[in-house]
């Protein structure tokens, strides 16, 4: 029998077994198991997820993300800031992230709603 995890582990004993308290001491099993406790996601919900409204006019919503592991530059560079218009689909390539501020806010003003993939660069400071 695999690591499953308590759920999983109670059901497939109580195919088999029956003892008083038996989901409890399932429980206490699993979270004294050192494979499990490896194996367990520490990842956790950010929440419900919230409906993207499609835009109306171009350059209002937009999202980005990174586009990493590409070919060094002569500058050392290996990844580019990507940028889409979620409106027309245009996509802005960006090298530098200065650009964002310096041209397209320049040319379509701040937008309304930024989406992007909760990478650890967008949500340490920007």
């Amino acid at each position: 029998m695999g690591h499953f995890g308590v759920g999983k582990t109670y059901e497939t004993f109580c195919e088999h077994f029956y003892w008083p308290k038996m989901r409890r001491d399932v429980h206490h099993i699993c979270e004294r198991c050192l494979v499990c406790k490896m194996a367990k996601s520490k990842a956790s919900s950010s929440g419900l997820y919230t409906p993207i409204l499609i835009p109306t006019i171009p350059w209002i919503d937009i999202s980005m993300d990174f586009v990493l592991g590409l070919p060094r530059t002569h500058s050392g560079r290996d990844s580019i800031f990507v940028v889409v218009d979620k409106f027309s689909k245009m996509v802005a390539h960006f090298i530098p992230i200065n650009l964002f501020f310096r041209e397209l806010v320049r040319l379509h003003r701040l937008p309304k709603s930024i989406v992007s993939n909760k990478d650890s660069k967008f949500l340490s400071h920007f």
